[in-house]
């Protein structure tokens, strides 16, 4: 098959390693905006901007190149594009997409800022003519880059996608389950984000395992009841764009996420610790938009909301916690 992977990001170097080292042998394109890295990725054989150290498959293309003129010059045969970019480039990218006629799939994890819409309204709103889903579930691109085992979710209303991603990826150390409730698993995405934010303040305060624990339950709960009043469905959360998405971003060193409520318990400005990463921590940009989305559907999310407090500067550190260990008894499924 022929893929077209759009953004050369850690992301999306690694997901068009993981396609072109598939033993199909799929003949496998990675865009890159821009020329100076194209260039670099193109003579060195590898992304040092994001994956150093780990060498390009010798049959990987690198192209770049305005996207629009691009796409449109693209004549051949290409059976699947991937949109790699992060969410405030999904709308764009869709835009320029909206008359192809291959399966489009994303990557990108998150609610837009501005609308609090997900990957796949944005799709709906923007270029509703195709047929197009997420490709999601917990995975770190270096483990991926490194070929080591991953399971992801294609999701999809539509067979053909989730069939079209089943192909391309799934393959010795890449499993690839189908899903149709996209709400669920791009649910399971963003807010995961914001959890892992969460307990990487618990961590840093070192509040213990004990704390860890309940915070990555309760979030569960937060996760599963946003989803539900969105229209998914109750066993995608316990799935892995749920319950494992959110365990490994919760608790992973490779978490950004997580990495930024570390460095936010270490007394960091909330700039200071974005740009200590040297890559987009969705959670941070995607915080507000689940909050007020919640807000809007009568959803209580109190970790959720603690986080958005914190990221605006309006609760320290210590205070966030004291909120949420402050709050009165409840039952459990409540």
């Amino acid at each position: 098959m022929h893929i077209t992977v759009i953004g050369a990001g850690a992301w999306g170097t690694a997901m068009a390693m993981a396609a072109c080292r598939h033993p199909a042998g799929h003949s496998v394109r990675l865009h890159a905006r821009d020329p100076g890295q194209a260039e670099s990725m193109a003579q060195q054989r590898q992304n040092n901007r994001y994956l150093p150290g780990i060498d390009l498959p010798p049959g990987l293309s690198i192209v770049n190149g305005p996207l629009g003129p691009w796409v449109d010059q693209q004549a051949g045969p290409t059976a699947l594009w991937v949109v790699a970019t992060p969410m405030s480039g999904l709308r764009a990218c869709l835009q320029v997409l909206q008359h192809v006629t291959a399966p489009v799939a994303w990557l990108c994890k998150g609610f837009e800022s501005g609308t609090g819409l997900m990957p796949h309204e944005v799709q709906a709103e923007t270029a509703p003519a195709l047929q197009a889903g997420a490709l999601s579930g917990p995975s770190f691109a270096l483990e991926v880059a490194r070929n080591q085992p991953t399971a992801l979710v294609a999701a999809s209303a539509h067979a053909s996608v989730r069939d079209a991603l089943v192909q391309v990826f799934h393959g010795p150390a890449l499993r690839v389950y189908a899903n149709d409730d996209i709400i669920g698993v791009e649910v399971g995405g963003a807010v995961k984000n914001v959890l892992a934010i969460a307990t990487g303040l618990c961590d840093g305060l070192d509040l213990g395992l004990n704390a860890r624990a309940a915070l990555i339950t309760r979030g569960l709960a937060e996760m599963n009841r946003l989803g539900l009043a969105l229209g998914a469905k109750a066993e995608t959360f316990m799935g892995l764009s749920g319950l494992g998405d959110l365990v490994l971003t919760a608790t992973g060193d490779l978490s950004r996420n997580r990495k930024v409520g570390l460095l936010l318990a270490q007394g960091l400005s909330l700039d200071q610790a974005v740009a200590s990463l040297g890559h987009v921590a969705e959670g941070v940009y995607s915080a507000r938009t689940v909050w007020q989305r919640a807000q809007s559907l009568g959803v209580e999310m109190p970790i959720t909301e603690a986080v958005v407090a914190l990221l605006d500067g309006r609760l320290q550190a210590r205070e966030a916690v004291q909120v949420l260990m402050g709050r009165g008894p409840r039952g459990e499924s409540v």
